[in-house]
Protein backbone atom coordinates (compact mmCIF):
# COMPACT_ATOMS: atom_id res chain seq x y z
CA UNK A 1 0.00 0.00 0.00
CA UNK A 2 1.45 3.62 -1.21
CA UNK A 3 2.54 6.38 1.33
CA UNK A 4 -0.62 8.95 1.48
CA UNK A 5 0.87 11.86 3.15
CA UNK A 6 2.65 14.10 1.49
CA UNK A 7 4.11 17.53 2.59
CA UNK A 8 2.64 20.69 0.80
CA UNK A 9 4.45 22.65 -1.68
CA UNK A 10 5.26 26.49 -0.04
CA UNK A 11 2.88 28.26 -2.02
CA UNK A 12 -0.05 25.80 -1.02
CA UNK A 13 0.51 26.46 2.64
CA UNK A 14 1.30 30.08 2.25
CA UNK A 15 -2.21 30.61 0.66
CA UNK A 16 -3.71 28.37 3.59
CA UNK A 17 -1.75 30.48 6.22
CA UNK A 18 -3.28 33.73 4.45
CA UNK A 19 -6.56 32.45 4.89
CA UNK A 20 -5.96 33.03 8.72
CA UNK A 21 -4.20 36.56 8.42
CA UNK A 22 -5.77 38.19 5.31
CA UNK A 23 -9.26 37.78 5.23
CA UNK A 24 -10.39 41.06 3.65
CA UNK A 25 -8.54 44.19 2.33
CA UNK A 26 -8.96 45.92 5.77
CA UNK A 27 -6.90 42.78 7.15
CA UNK A 28 -3.89 44.21 4.96
CA UNK A 29 -4.58 47.94 6.60
CA UNK A 30 -4.40 46.87 9.80
CA UNK A 31 -0.94 44.93 9.28
CA UNK A 32 0.77 46.92 7.68
CA UNK A 33 0.29 50.32 9.74
CA UNK A 34 1.14 48.26 13.06
CA UNK A 35 4.11 47.67 11.22
CA UNK A 36 5.02 51.34 10.72
CA UNK A 37 3.97 52.37 14.24
CA UNK A 38 6.44 49.29 15.10
CA UNK A 39 9.03 50.66 12.43
CA UNK A 40 9.09 53.88 15.17
CA UNK A 41 7.06 56.58 11.94
CA UNK A 42 5.60 59.59 13.60
CA UNK A 43 3.91 60.06 9.81
CA UNK A 44 1.79 57.36 8.39
CA UNK A 45 0.32 57.27 4.83
CA UNK A 46 -2.64 55.02 3.78
CA UNK A 47 -3.52 55.35 0.18
CA UNK A 48 -6.72 53.20 -0.99
CA UNK A 49 -8.47 52.39 -4.45
CA UNK A 50 -11.45 50.41 -5.17
CA UNK A 51 -12.03 50.01 -1.25
CA UNK A 52 -8.45 47.93 -1.52
CA UNK A 53 -9.22 45.68 -3.60
CA UNK A 54 -6.59 47.59 -6.15
CA UNK A 55 -4.38 49.00 -4.17
CA UNK A 56 -4.10 49.67 -1.07
CA UNK A 57 -0.36 51.53 -0.11
CA UNK A 58 0.93 52.59 3.15
CA UNK A 59 3.85 55.33 3.29
CA UNK A 60 5.45 55.82 6.59
CA UNK A 61 8.96 57.53 7.50
CA UNK A 62 10.25 54.72 10.10
CA UNK A 63 13.61 53.31 10.35
CA UNK A 64 13.54 51.05 7.21
CA UNK A 65 15.09 48.37 6.03
CA UNK A 66 18.04 47.11 4.64
CA UNK A 67 18.23 45.21 1.42
CA UNK A 68 19.11 41.86 2.94
CA UNK A 69 15.84 42.82 5.50
CA UNK A 70 13.35 43.82 3.11
CA UNK A 71 14.13 40.00 1.27
CA UNK A 72 13.70 38.11 4.57
CA UNK A 73 11.16 39.90 5.83
CA UNK A 74 8.84 38.57 3.38
CA UNK A 75 9.80 34.66 4.24
CA UNK A 76 7.39 32.71 6.99
CA UNK A 77 7.94 33.32 10.79
CA UNK A 78 10.33 35.72 10.26
CA UNK A 79 10.30 38.77 12.43
CA UNK A 80 13.00 41.43 14.02
CA UNK A 81 10.07 41.67 16.68
CA UNK A 82 10.60 38.14 19.08
CA UNK A 83 14.00 36.45 19.03
CA UNK A 84 12.65 33.44 22.12
CA UNK A 85 10.04 31.80 23.92
CA UNK A 86 10.43 34.17 26.51
CA UNK A 87 10.12 37.12 24.20
CA UNK A 88 6.55 35.60 23.56
CA UNK A 89 5.31 36.77 27.03
CA UNK A 90 6.42 40.12 27.02
CA UNK A 91 5.22 41.18 24.03
CA UNK A 92 5.27 45.25 23.31
CA UNK A 93 5.11 45.45 19.82
CA UNK A 94 1.76 45.16 17.41
CA UNK A 95 3.17 42.60 15.27
CA UNK A 96 5.46 39.11 16.42
CA UNK A 97 4.78 36.10 14.51
CA UNK A 98 6.35 36.50 11.65
CA UNK A 99 3.53 35.93 9.29
CA UNK A 100 1.65 38.93 8.08
CA UNK A 101 4.07 39.75 5.13
CA UNK A 102 4.36 36.17 3.65
CA UNK A 103 1.12 36.16 3.58
CA UNK A 104 0.33 38.99 1.95
CA UNK A 105 2.62 38.40 -0.83
CA UNK A 106 1.22 35.08 -1.45
CA UNK A 107 -2.39 36.46 -1.97
CA UNK A 108 -1.51 39.64 -4.28
CA UNK A 109 1.37 41.64 -6.08
CA UNK A 110 3.68 43.50 -3.25
CA UNK A 111 5.98 46.37 -4.09
CA UNK A 112 8.28 47.28 -1.28
CA UNK A 113 10.42 50.31 -1.27
CA UNK A 114 12.50 50.94 2.00
CA UNK A 115 15.79 53.50 2.95
CA UNK A 116 17.54 53.29 6.36
CA UNK A 117 18.58 56.82 7.36
CA UNK A 118 22.22 56.05 6.85
CA UNK A 119 22.08 54.13 3.29
CA UNK A 120 23.07 56.07 -0.05
CA UNK A 121 20.21 54.22 -2.06
CA UNK A 122 17.25 51.94 -0.99
CA UNK A 123 15.94 49.00 -2.68
CA UNK A 124 13.06 48.05 -4.07
CA UNK A 125 11.12 44.48 -4.43
CA UNK A 126 8.53 42.87 -6.56
CA UNK A 127 6.86 39.55 -5.30
CA UNK A 128 3.68 38.16 -7.16
CA UNK A 129 1.80 35.36 -5.49
CA UNK A 130 4.40 34.33 -3.51
CA UNK A 131 7.36 34.35 -5.89
CA UNK A 132 10.21 36.85 -6.11
CA UNK A 133 9.60 38.75 -9.36
CA UNK A 134 12.65 41.02 -8.63
CA UNK A 135 14.65 43.14 -6.63
CA UNK A 136 17.38 46.35 -7.15
CA UNK A 137 18.37 49.60 -5.51
CA UNK A 138 16.11 52.41 -5.93
CA UNK A 139 16.59 56.27 -4.93
CA UNK A 140 13.65 56.19 -2.48
CA UNK A 141 13.09 58.25 0.73
CA UNK A 142 13.81 56.99 3.81
CA UNK A 143 11.23 54.96 5.62
CA UNK A 144 9.31 52.28 3.74
CA UNK A 145 6.38 52.33 1.11
CA UNK A 146 4.57 49.36 0.55
CA UNK A 147 1.98 48.74 -2.55
CA UNK A 148 -0.41 45.99 -2.29
CA UNK A 149 -1.67 45.77 -5.93
CA UNK A 150 -4.80 43.04 -6.76
CA UNK A 151 -5.71 41.32 -3.77
CA UNK A 152 -6.53 37.59 -4.34
CA UNK A 153 -5.62 37.85 -7.98
CA UNK A 154 -4.76 34.25 -7.94
CA UNK A 155 -7.52 32.96 -5.36
CA UNK A 156 -10.48 34.25 -7.36
CA UNK A 157 -13.11 32.07 -5.57
CA UNK A 158 -11.66 34.23 -2.40
CA UNK A 159 -11.82 37.52 -4.30
CA UNK A 160 -15.34 36.64 -5.25
CA UNK A 161 -16.74 36.13 -1.88
CA UNK A 162 -15.49 39.80 -0.89
CA UNK A 163 -18.19 42.79 -0.13
CA UNK A 164 -19.07 45.55 -2.05
CA UNK A 165 -16.89 48.38 -2.42
CA UNK A 166 -18.68 50.24 0.71
CA UNK A 167 -18.69 47.77 2.60
CA UNK A 168 -14.88 46.55 2.70
CA UNK A 169 -14.02 50.53 2.72
CA UNK A 170 -16.16 50.68 5.89
CA UNK A 171 -14.36 47.93 7.52
CA UNK A 172 -11.01 49.60 6.51
CA UNK A 173 -12.08 53.22 8.32
CA UNK A 174 -12.57 50.62 10.88
CA UNK A 175 -9.16 49.12 11.29
CA UNK A 176 -7.46 53.10 10.39
CA UNK A 177 -9.60 54.31 13.23
CA UNK A 178 -8.46 51.65 15.72
CA UNK A 179 -4.95 52.70 14.95
CA UNK A 180 -4.79 56.08 14.79
CA UNK A 181 -6.98 56.63 18.23
CA UNK A 182 -4.29 54.12 19.76
CA UNK A 183 -1.41 56.57 18.80
CA UNK A 184 -2.46 60.07 19.29
CA UNK A 185 1.68 61.13 18.96
CA UNK A 186 1.39 59.61 15.40
CA UNK A 187 0.34 61.91 12.29
CA UNK A 188 -2.25 59.90 10.17
CA UNK A 189 -3.67 60.96 6.75
CA UNK A 190 -5.96 58.46 3.99
CA UNK A 191 -6.76 58.62 1.16
CA UNK A 192 -9.38 56.58 -0.84
CA UNK A 193 -9.47 57.32 -5.03
CA UNK A 194 -7.25 60.17 -4.28
CA UNK A 195 -9.54 61.73 -2.46
CA UNK A 196 -8.95 63.10 1.19
CA UNK A 197 -11.03 60.97 4.16
CA UNK A 198 -8.82 61.91 7.39
CA UNK A 199 -6.25 64.19 7.97
CA UNK A 200 -5.08 63.93 11.46
CA UNK A 201 -2.13 65.83 13.75
CA UNK A 202 -0.52 65.18 16.44
CA UNK A 203 -1.95 65.55 19.87
CA UNK A 204 -4.08 64.30 22.65
CA UNK A 205 -6.67 62.01 23.66
CA UNK A 206 -9.02 63.98 22.95
CA UNK A 207 -8.47 66.03 20.00
CA UNK A 208 -7.37 62.80 18.43
CA UNK A 209 -11.15 61.68 19.55
CA UNK A 210 -12.75 64.63 18.16
CA UNK A 211 -10.83 64.81 14.69
CA UNK A 212 -12.11 61.06 14.30
CA UNK A 213 -15.76 61.44 15.41
CA UNK A 214 -16.22 65.02 14.74
CA UNK A 215 -16.62 67.81 17.31
CA UNK A 216 -20.50 66.84 17.81
CA UNK A 217 -18.58 63.90 20.56
CA UNK A 218 -16.56 66.26 22.50
CA UNK A 219 -19.39 67.95 25.03
CA UNK A 220 -20.52 64.68 25.49
CA UNK A 221 -17.00 63.25 26.68
CA UNK A 222 -16.37 62.68 30.42
CA UNK A 223 -12.31 62.16 31.72
CA UNK A 224 -11.51 58.85 33.03
CA UNK A 225 -8.05 58.70 34.99
CA UNK A 226 -6.96 56.00 37.59
CA UNK A 227 -3.09 54.96 38.54
CA UNK A 228 -2.93 52.07 40.79
CA UNK A 229 0.89 51.41 40.07
CA UNK A 230 0.44 47.93 38.17
CA UNK A 231 -2.79 49.21 36.07
CA UNK A 232 -2.98 53.14 34.76
CA UNK A 233 -6.34 53.58 33.28
CA UNK A 234 -7.25 56.54 31.23
CA UNK A 235 -9.36 57.66 28.55
CA UNK A 236 -12.98 58.71 27.93
CA UNK A 237 -16.46 57.66 28.39
CA UNK A 238 -19.65 59.77 27.19
CA UNK A 239 -22.41 60.59 29.12
CA UNK A 240 -25.93 58.52 29.26
CA UNK A 241 -27.10 60.94 25.81
CA UNK A 242 -24.48 60.22 23.73
CA UNK A 243 -25.73 56.23 23.82
CA UNK A 244 -26.48 54.56 20.95
CA UNK A 245 -28.29 51.69 20.04
CA UNK A 246 -25.70 50.02 17.72
CA UNK A 247 -22.03 49.04 18.56
CA UNK A 248 -19.62 51.76 16.81
CA UNK A 249 -17.99 53.94 19.41
CA UNK A 250 -16.68 51.71 22.06
CA UNK A 251 -13.09 51.13 22.39
CA UNK A 252 -10.44 49.14 24.45
CA UNK A 253 -6.90 49.46 24.06
CA UNK A 254 -4.18 47.47 26.22
CA UNK A 255 -0.43 49.20 25.91
CA UNK A 256 -1.81 51.01 22.59
CA UNK A 257 -3.27 48.12 21.20
CA UNK A 258 -6.63 47.88 20.48
CA UNK A 259 -8.78 44.50 21.36
CA UNK A 260 -12.14 43.58 22.40
CA UNK A 261 -13.56 42.01 25.61
CA UNK A 262 -17.51 41.76 26.06
CA UNK A 263 -16.58 40.82 29.82
CA UNK A 264 -14.84 44.13 30.48
CA UNK A 265 -17.65 45.87 27.99
CA UNK A 266 -20.00 44.45 31.05
CA UNK A 267 -18.18 46.47 33.23
CA UNK A 268 -18.63 49.79 31.38
CA UNK A 269 -22.48 48.66 31.00
CA UNK A 270 -22.86 48.10 34.58
CA UNK A 271 -21.42 51.16 35.65
CA UNK A 272 -23.89 53.08 33.60
CA UNK A 273 -26.51 51.34 35.19
CA UNK A 274 -29.99 53.17 35.91
CA UNK A 275 -28.73 55.90 33.72
CA UNK A 276 -29.12 54.09 30.13
CA UNK A 277 -32.35 53.43 28.20
CA UNK A 278 -33.40 49.71 27.90
CA UNK A 279 -30.95 48.53 24.62
CA UNK A 280 -28.76 51.48 24.71
CA UNK A 281 -24.62 50.95 24.73
CA UNK A 282 -22.30 53.52 26.07
CA UNK A 283 -19.95 55.32 24.17
CA UNK A 284 -16.14 54.99 25.33
CA UNK A 285 -12.45 55.46 24.72
CA UNK A 286 -10.25 53.52 27.66
CA UNK A 287 -6.59 53.59 27.65
CA UNK A 288 -5.32 50.63 29.83
CA UNK A 289 -1.24 50.68 30.76
CA UNK A 290 0.20 47.89 32.71
CA UNK A 291 3.34 45.52 32.71
CA UNK A 292 3.39 43.21 28.81
CA UNK A 293 4.25 40.20 31.26
CA UNK A 294 0.64 40.31 32.73
CA UNK A 295 -1.03 40.13 29.46
CA UNK A 296 -1.51 37.70 26.36
CA UNK A 297 -1.99 38.74 23.20
CA UNK A 298 -0.94 35.25 20.97
CA UNK A 299 -4.62 33.76 21.42
CA UNK A 300 -5.48 34.83 18.17
CA UNK A 301 -4.85 35.45 14.52
CA UNK A 302 -6.35 38.63 14.28
CA UNK A 303 -4.92 39.85 17.63
CA UNK A 304 -7.57 41.52 18.78
CA UNK A 305 -8.47 39.35 21.95
CA UNK A 306 -6.03 39.95 24.95
CA UNK A 307 -6.02 37.60 28.47
CA UNK A 308 -5.07 39.50 31.45
CA UNK A 309 -3.73 37.96 34.42
CA UNK A 310 -5.79 39.98 36.95
CA UNK A 311 -8.97 40.01 34.94
CA UNK A 312 -11.83 40.70 37.59
CA UNK A 313 -9.23 43.08 38.99
CA UNK A 314 -9.60 45.23 35.76
CA UNK A 315 -13.29 44.95 35.81
CA UNK A 316 -13.39 46.38 39.01
CA UNK A 317 -10.95 49.28 37.98
CA UNK A 318 -13.60 50.10 34.97
CA UNK A 319 -16.68 50.29 36.91
CA UNK A 320 -15.77 51.60 40.05
CA UNK A 321 -13.72 54.23 37.90
CA UNK A 322 -16.57 55.34 35.70
CA UNK A 323 -18.98 55.22 38.34
CA UNK A 324 -17.15 57.45 40.31
CA UNK A 325 -16.39 59.65 37.12
CA UNK A 326 -19.74 60.53 36.66
CA UNK A 327 -20.88 61.10 39.92
CA UNK A 328 -17.81 64.18 39.95
CA UNK A 329 -19.70 65.37 36.81
CA UNK A 330 -23.02 64.74 38.82
CA UNK A 331 -24.46 62.28 36.48
CA UNK A 332 -25.53 59.56 38.51
CA UNK A 333 -28.29 59.81 40.81
CA UNK A 334 -28.03 60.82 43.54
CA UNK A 335 -29.42 58.46 46.43
CA UNK A 336 -30.67 59.98 50.08
CA UNK A 337 -29.41 57.05 52.34
CA UNK A 338 -31.58 58.36 55.31
CA UNK A 339 -34.91 58.11 53.15
CA UNK A 340 -36.99 55.36 52.60
CA UNK A 341 -38.43 55.26 49.20
CA UNK A 342 -41.22 53.03 49.88
CA UNK A 343 -42.51 55.76 52.31
CA UNK A 344 -42.33 58.43 49.74
CA UNK A 345 -46.01 58.21 48.52
CA UNK A 346 -47.54 58.64 51.83
CA UNK A 347 -46.23 61.89 52.12
CA UNK A 348 -46.77 63.77 49.34
CA UNK A 349 -49.03 66.79 49.64
CA UNK A 350 -52.24 66.63 48.96
CA UNK A 351 -53.94 69.82 47.85
CA UNK A 352 -57.73 68.82 48.04
CA UNK A 353 -56.64 67.79 52.22
CA UNK A 354 -54.42 70.44 53.07
CA UNK A 355 -54.82 74.26 54.01
CA UNK A 356 -53.37 75.89 50.92
CA UNK A 357 -52.92 80.11 50.97
CA UNK A 358 -52.15 82.02 48.27
CA UNK A 359 -51.42 85.77 48.29
CA UNK A 360 -50.58 88.34 45.68
CA UNK A 361 -48.82 91.72 46.06
CA UNK A 362 -49.80 94.62 43.99
CA UNK A 363 -48.22 96.18 41.08
CA UNK A 364 -46.90 94.13 38.14
CA UNK A 365 -45.03 91.21 40.28
CA UNK A 366 -46.92 88.64 41.16
CA UNK A 367 -45.95 86.10 43.84
CA UNK A 368 -47.55 83.08 45.17
CA UNK A 369 -46.95 81.81 49.35
CA UNK A 370 -47.96 78.28 49.32
CA UNK A 371 -49.16 77.25 53.02
CA UNK A 372 -48.81 73.19 53.80
CA UNK A 373 -51.00 71.87 57.06
CA UNK A 374 -47.87 69.75 57.89
CA UNK A 375 -49.85 68.20 60.95
CA UNK A 376 -52.62 66.65 58.34
CA UNK A 377 -52.55 63.25 59.27
CA UNK A 378 -54.60 61.13 56.40
CA UNK A 379 -54.96 58.20 59.18
CA UNK A 380 -57.11 59.68 61.66
CA UNK A 381 -60.55 59.09 62.60
CA UNK A 382 -61.36 62.91 61.64
CA UNK A 383 -59.78 62.99 58.32
CA UNK A 384 -60.87 59.20 57.30
CA UNK A 385 -64.69 59.87 57.98
CA UNK A 386 -65.42 60.18 54.44
CA UNK A 387 -63.89 56.50 54.06
CA UNK A 388 -65.12 55.11 56.16
CA UNK A 389 -68.65 56.04 55.61
CA UNK A 390 -68.28 53.95 52.13
CA UNK A 391 -69.51 50.43 52.50
CA UNK A 392 -68.64 48.16 49.84
CA UNK A 393 -71.58 45.96 50.20
CA UNK A 394 -74.07 48.74 50.01
CA UNK A 395 -71.95 49.30 46.09
CA UNK A 396 -72.85 45.73 45.42
CA UNK A 397 -76.20 45.91 46.89
CA UNK A 398 -77.17 49.05 45.37
CA UNK A 399 -80.34 49.05 42.76
CA UNK A 400 -78.62 49.98 39.88
CA UNK A 401 -78.87 48.90 36.14
CA UNK A 402 -77.11 45.66 35.20
CA UNK A 403 -73.70 46.28 34.00
CA UNK A 404 -73.18 46.75 29.90
CA UNK A 405 -70.96 44.30 28.31
CA UNK A 406 -67.99 45.34 27.15
CA UNK A 407 -68.03 47.93 24.60
CA UNK A 408 -65.14 46.92 22.44
CA UNK A 409 -66.51 43.25 22.26
CA UNK A 410 -70.08 45.00 20.56
CA UNK A 411 -68.03 47.04 18.67
CA UNK A 412 -70.64 46.69 15.47
CA UNK A 413 -73.71 48.20 17.83
CA UNK A 414 -71.61 50.82 19.95
CA UNK A 415 -68.95 52.72 18.67
CA UNK A 416 -67.59 54.58 21.69
CA UNK A 417 -64.07 53.93 23.20
CA UNK A 418 -64.53 56.50 25.75
CA UNK A 419 -64.33 54.21 28.84
CA UNK A 420 -62.27 51.83 26.93
CA UNK A 421 -59.27 54.08 26.77
CA UNK A 422 -56.67 56.30 28.57
CA UNK A 423 -53.89 57.95 28.10
CA UNK A 424 -50.66 57.48 30.15
CA UNK A 425 -48.13 60.40 31.06
CA UNK A 426 -45.30 58.84 29.25
CA UNK A 427 -47.11 59.15 25.87
CA UNK A 428 -48.78 55.20 25.98
CA UNK A 429 -52.35 54.63 25.68
CA UNK A 430 -54.20 52.16 27.96
CA UNK A 431 -57.07 50.11 26.05
CA UNK A 432 -59.46 47.23 27.09
CA UNK A 433 -60.02 44.75 24.96
CA UNK A 434 -61.62 41.09 25.33
CA UNK A 435 -61.03 41.66 29.18
CA UNK A 436 -57.54 42.10 29.02
CA UNK A 437 -55.76 46.33 29.11
CA UNK A 438 -52.96 46.31 26.65
CA UNK A 439 -50.54 49.28 26.64
CA UNK A 440 -50.43 50.97 23.16
CA UNK A 441 -47.59 52.70 20.77
CA UNK A 442 -49.90 54.72 18.45
CA UNK A 443 -47.01 55.40 16.10
CA UNK A 444 -46.23 52.06 15.33
CA UNK A 445 -49.69 51.18 15.22
CA UNK A 446 -49.89 54.23 13.08
CA UNK A 447 -46.96 52.87 10.93
CA UNK A 448 -48.78 49.56 10.59
CA UNK A 449 -51.93 51.28 9.19
CA UNK A 450 -49.89 53.60 6.42
CA UNK A 451 -48.25 50.52 5.15
CA UNK A 452 -51.09 48.54 4.83
CA UNK A 453 -52.82 51.41 2.29
CA UNK A 454 -49.93 51.55 0.48
CA UNK A 455 -48.20 48.64 -1.15
CA UNK A 456 -45.46 51.28 -2.28
CA UNK A 457 -44.18 53.84 -0.96
CA UNK A 458 -43.66 56.62 -3.19
CA UNK A 459 -42.00 59.68 -1.37
CA UNK A 460 -43.17 63.29 -2.32
CA UNK A 461 -39.99 64.55 -4.30
CA UNK A 462 -41.83 68.46 -3.30
CA UNK A 463 -39.37 69.79 -0.69
CA UNK A 464 -40.30 72.68 1.44
CA UNK A 465 -37.70 75.21 1.66
CA UNK A 466 -36.55 76.58 4.91
CA UNK A 467 -36.59 79.97 5.65
CA UNK A 468 -32.91 79.40 7.00
CA UNK A 469 -30.45 76.68 6.16
CA UNK A 470 -29.95 73.86 8.80
CA UNK A 471 -26.11 73.00 9.19
CA UNK A 472 -24.96 69.68 10.33
CA UNK A 473 -21.61 69.07 11.36
CA UNK A 474 -20.78 65.77 9.86
CA UNK A 475 -17.79 63.26 10.99
CA UNK A 476 -15.86 61.38 8.73
CA UNK A 477 -18.15 58.14 8.94
CA UNK A 478 -21.27 60.35 8.36
CA UNK A 479 -19.63 62.13 5.46
CA UNK A 480 -18.84 58.66 3.62
CA UNK A 481 -22.12 57.33 4.22
CA UNK A 482 -23.77 60.93 3.00
CA UNK A 483 -22.15 60.08 0.09
CA UNK A 484 -23.11 56.89 -0.57
CA UNK A 485 -26.89 58.16 -0.47
CA UNK A 486 -26.82 61.17 -1.82
CA UNK A 487 -27.66 60.46 -5.12
CA UNK A 488 -31.37 59.50 -3.82
CA UNK A 489 -31.84 62.37 -1.49
CA UNK A 490 -32.79 65.22 -4.13
CA UNK A 491 -35.88 62.35 -4.82
CA UNK A 492 -36.97 62.28 -1.55
CA UNK A 493 -37.51 66.16 -1.06
CA UNK A 494 -34.25 66.85 0.40
CA UNK A 495 -32.10 69.73 -0.64
CA UNK A 496 -29.06 69.60 1.08
CA UNK A 497 -24.72 70.27 0.21
CA UNK A 498 -21.66 70.26 1.88
CA UNK A 499 -20.72 73.75 2.09
CA UNK A 500 -17.14 73.89 3.77
CA UNK A 501 -14.86 71.91 7.09
CA UNK A 502 -17.45 68.91 6.65
CA UNK A 503 -20.81 70.92 7.49
CA UNK A 504 -23.90 69.85 6.11
CA UNK A 505 -26.10 72.89 4.99
CA UNK A 506 -29.92 71.57 4.57
CA UNK A 507 -32.11 74.04 2.36
CA UNK A 508 -34.73 72.08 1.54
CA UNK A 509 -36.89 69.11 3.82
CA UNK A 510 -39.73 66.71 2.82
CA UNK A 511 -43.09 67.86 3.46
CA UNK A 512 -44.23 66.87 6.68
CA UNK A 513 -41.01 66.33 8.41
CA UNK A 514 -40.73 69.03 10.67
CA UNK A 515 -37.52 71.08 11.51
CA UNK A 516 -36.67 70.32 14.57
CA UNK A 517 -36.65 66.67 13.79
CA UNK A 518 -34.50 67.36 10.83
CA UNK A 519 -31.21 66.27 12.30
CA UNK A 520 -32.40 63.71 15.24
CA UNK A 521 -33.58 62.41 11.70
CA UNK A 522 -30.42 62.58 9.98
CA UNK A 523 -28.68 61.07 13.05
CA UNK A 524 -30.71 57.75 12.72
CA UNK A 525 -29.85 57.82 9.00
CA UNK A 526 -26.02 57.84 10.21
CA UNK A 527 -26.48 55.65 12.86
CA UNK A 528 -27.94 52.52 11.79
CA UNK A 529 -27.25 52.98 7.63
CA UNK A 530 -24.07 50.19 6.65
CA UNK A 531 -23.81 51.39 2.69
CA UNK A 532 -27.17 49.65 1.91
CA UNK A 533 -28.14 48.91 -2.16
CA UNK A 534 -31.08 51.49 -3.59
CA UNK A 535 -33.75 48.99 -2.74
CA UNK A 536 -32.72 48.42 0.97
CA UNK A 537 -32.07 52.13 1.48
CA UNK A 538 -35.91 53.02 0.03
CA UNK A 539 -37.13 50.59 2.49
CA UNK A 540 -35.07 52.15 5.41
CA UNK A 541 -35.70 55.48 4.65
CA UNK A 542 -39.50 54.53 4.64
CA UNK A 543 -39.50 52.91 7.74
CA UNK A 544 -37.47 55.89 9.48
CA UNK A 545 -39.72 58.36 7.87
CA UNK A 546 -42.45 56.66 9.46
CA UNK A 547 -40.95 56.87 12.60
CA UNK A 548 -40.60 60.76 12.56
CA UNK A 549 -43.79 61.29 10.98
CA UNK A 550 -45.28 59.22 13.66
CA UNK A 551 -43.50 60.56 16.58
CA UNK A 552 -44.55 64.35 15.25
CA UNK A 553 -47.89 63.30 14.99
CA UNK A 554 -48.77 61.78 18.29
CA UNK A 555 -46.66 64.65 20.07
CA UNK A 556 -50.55 65.87 20.29
CA UNK A 557 -53.77 64.21 19.56
CA UNK A 558 -57.32 63.95 20.37
CA UNK A 559 -59.02 61.08 21.91
CA UNK A 560 -61.72 60.94 19.09
CA UNK A 561 -58.37 60.70 16.76
CA UNK A 562 -57.14 57.66 18.70
CA UNK A 563 -60.54 56.10 19.09
CA UNK A 564 -60.72 56.02 15.04
CA UNK A 565 -56.99 55.01 15.00
CA UNK A 566 -57.64 51.80 17.03
CA UNK A 567 -60.71 51.38 14.86
CA UNK A 568 -58.86 51.11 11.67
CA UNK A 569 -56.42 48.49 13.85
CA UNK A 570 -58.97 46.33 14.29
CA UNK A 571 -59.84 46.18 11.29
CA UNK A 572 -56.19 45.08 10.21
CA UNK A 573 -56.51 42.09 12.82
CA UNK A 574 -55.36 43.55 15.68
CA UNK A 575 -51.41 42.68 14.54
CA UNK A 576 -48.89 42.58 17.78
CA UNK A 577 -46.01 43.19 15.64
CA UNK A 578 -44.76 45.73 13.08
CA UNK A 579 -43.24 44.65 9.51
CA UNK A 580 -39.65 45.00 11.28
CA UNK A 581 -40.79 42.94 14.50
CA UNK A 582 -41.47 45.72 17.15
CA UNK A 583 -44.57 45.39 19.42
CA UNK A 584 -47.28 47.56 18.92
CA UNK A 585 -49.08 47.05 22.70
CA UNK A 586 -47.83 44.73 25.48
CA UNK A 587 -50.26 43.27 27.95
CA UNK A 588 -50.39 44.76 31.31
CA UNK A 589 -50.02 41.71 33.82
CA UNK A 590 -52.66 43.32 37.08
CA UNK A 591 -52.62 40.13 38.32
CA UNK A 592 -48.86 40.11 39.11
CA UNK A 593 -50.05 43.79 40.39
CA UNK A 594 -52.65 42.93 42.69
CA UNK A 595 -50.46 40.25 44.44
CA UNK A 596 -48.17 43.05 45.70
CA UNK A 597 -51.45 44.10 48.00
Amino acid sequence: MSDIIQLLPDHVANQIAAGEVVQRPASIVKELMENAIDAGASKVELIVRNAGKNLIQVVDNGVGMSDTDARLAFERHATSKIKSTEDIFKIATKGFRGEALASIAAVAQVELKTKKAEASVGTNIYIEGGELQFQEPVQTLEGSNFLIKNLFFNVPARRKFLKNDNIEFRHIIDEFQRVALAHENVEFEMFHNDEPIFRLRKGGQMQRIVEVFGRKIQPLLIPIKEDLGWVTLNGFVAKPEGAKKTRGEQFFFVNGRYFRSPYLSKAVQEAFEGLLQPGYIPSFFLYLELDPEKIDVNIHPQKTEVKFEDEALIFALLRSTIKKALGIYNIAPSLDFDRDPAMDAFFQPQPSKANIEISSSGGSSFSKAVKVDRSFNPFTSEKTSAIESFNLSEMYNADVPTAEPSKINLFEDDDDLEEDLFRLPNGYWLFNKDGKTLMLDLGRIHRVILQSQQKEFKPNKNGQHLLFSIEYHLNEIEKNKYKSIKKYLPSLGFDMVIAHDNVLRINAVPEGLNESAVAGFLEKIFEILDYRTEDEFMSFYQDQWLKVHSKSKFDFIYKTEVEQLIKDFIDLGFPQYTAYGKKCFEEIPFDDFKNKF
